[in-house]
Formats: structure tokens, sequence, C-alpha cells
């Protein structure tokens, strides 16, 4: 029974405050025109998110834990808590993560969780913290860890670590890396990219702290052009009830007003902005358009 892992994240909150504060002041000392940087209701929307999410992640872990526990039970698998077998769960656990944020990036009541954490318009280290209330539903992608022999307390601390590792990656204050770096490990090129809203950068580089796995599957995108930050239709709120809720209303208005069982489906386990093939052929016809970019533009509502 591992007893003795750390909970990082909470360790870590003091080195949050110290560097988000501390990257306040250089922008302040030093601006860039072209960054996005600080503004004080934004910035102060995003902490409150992340203190709100500590609070209902306790309320989560009781559903999640009962589940891992009796999975884990029920296993006759068991993976030692060994610094070596640690480093192969943090592998796998990063793997499981890049599939998990995928999938929340393309199934919409996924989406309607992790919209939170790409609703603002700015990109800095605060924005790390703006992290969703209802993140019940990324616990199914770890299962196969747990029914493999993982500890759920094993699983909990690489997920911590995972978190804590992207804060850093939130930041238009580094540039790119040596290239051995930018190959395997995930940057703030590679995230800022992530948190773009054009269309060549939507759904690119979802990995949390190796990018292999986007490389490997199709998903990566270099850092170009630079990023326009937030959404394709932003929110236009610092509320932060609104924030943590939009994209749920959002669903249900849509489900509200669907005229099919299948298009009630579609409004919910498609992906965002995703249309019926009715809506799509009574739309007035678009004007020629120049050639499409690396990824389709998929509008996400918000």
């Amino acid at each position: 029974m591992p007893t003795n892992l750390p909970d990082v994240v909470l360790w870590s909150i003091p080195a949050f405050v110290l560097l988000t504060v501390l990257e306040m002041a250089l922008h302040h000392v030093h601006p860039d025109e072209d960054a996005a940087g600080y503004e004080a209701k934004d910035a102060a929307t995003s902490i409150t998110m992340g203190l709100g999410s500590l609070v209902f992640d306790l309320l989560w872990k009781l559903p999640i834990v009962a589940v891992y526990t009796a999975v884990y039970e029920l296993t006759p698998l068991r993976v030692p808590v060994l610094w070596w077998t640690v480093l192969l769960m943090l592998l796998a656990q990063d793997f499981f993560y890049y599939w998990s944020h995928r999938g929340h990036h393309v199934i919409r009541i996924l989406w309607a969780c992790h919209v939170v954490h790409h609703s603002s318009r700015k990109f800095n280290l605060s924005t790390a913290l703006r992290q969703p209330w209802t993140s019940l539903t990324s616990w199914p992608f770890y299962l196969p860890l747990i029914a493999l022999g993982v500890h759920p307390a094993a699983l909990a601390f690489c997920s911590s670590a995972n978190l804590v590792y992207q804060f850093w990656v939130h930041t238009e204050r580094i540039d790119k890396l040596p290239r051995p770096f930018e190959y395997v490990l995930n940057t703030p090129s590679h995230h800022r990219v992530h948190h773009a809203s054009q269309g060549g950068y939507l759904d690119r580089n979802f990995g949390g702290i190796l990018i292999v796995w986007d490389r490997w599957f199709g998903s990566f995108a270099a850092e170009t052009e630079r990023p326009v930050f937030g959404l394709t239709k932003n929110i236009d709120t610092f509320n932060p009830l609104r924030v943590a809720t939009h994209e749920y209303a959002a669903i249900a208005r849509d489900v509200r007003a669907a005229g099919s069982w299948g298009e009630r489906a579609g409004r919910v386990f498609r992906g965002p902005g995703w249309q019926p093939a009715g809506a799509a052929n009574a739309a007035p016809a678009a004007p020629a358009a120049p050639a499409a970019p690396p990824a389709p533009v998929r509008e996400r509502t918000g």
C-alpha cells in the first residue's frame, strides 16, 4: 500500500504562486508588445477556477476512488512501487493522459469540462491554474492502469506529477528550447499551439509531459505563426460559474432544439461545433476559400 507518496499539487502551490507573481512583474518591467500578457480580471478568474477545482476535485474523488479500489481488488495483478516502476507508471500515465486529453477535445460532453482551460484569451502561468470544476470525466481513461495492477494512490501521484509539469509550459516568456527537448518534451512552444484558436493549430499537441505521442499519432503541429489564444467563439465573461458551466448550458439548449434523437446524440457525443447534415445543407453556400490549413477548422462554441 503506497501511503508515503506525496501530494505533488499541494506541495507545488507556493511555487505556482511565486512564479506567477514573478511573471506578472516581468511583464510589467519588460513588456512584450506581441505577447498576450496579463489582465487583472482574467488572472483573477483563472486563480478562482484553480482554487475551486481543488474543492470540487475532493468531491469527485469519492466515487472515482471507490471504482478504482473495486477494480484494483478484483485484478490479480500488482505493480510494486519502486523507483523504476514509478518511472514506468509515469510513462504509462502520460500515454493515457494523451488519449484522455484528445478525447476531451473531440467529444463535446467531454469538451464541456475541458473548455474551461481554453477559455482565456491570455496565455501565462495563471492560465495553467484555470482548471475545470467538473473533472469527473477523465477517470475511465485510466482504468486500464488500475486493471494492470497500478495502485490508485500511485496513479494519483503520477497524475499530480503530470499536472505540475504542465504548469511551466503556459508562458510566452520562453521561446523554443534546443531541438532535442522540443522533439521529446511538451514545451511552451508546443503548448502555445495547443491553446491557439487558428484552424491549423486546433486539436494539436495533446501531450502532457511528452510530445512524442503527438508525433506518433498524427496530432503534432509546430509553432510557426504567432498563436491567437482563446476559443473560436469566446465567452466574454469573467464570472467563474459561467466559465465552469457555459458549454453544458449550450449543450442543453442544442438538445432542446434538436429535431430527432439522432441529432440529440450528436449534440452531446460528436465534436464541438458539429451540425446535422440537414443543417449543413440548409446553410448558404460560402464563397470560394483558399487552400485548407493543415488541420480542419472545427468551430467550438462557448
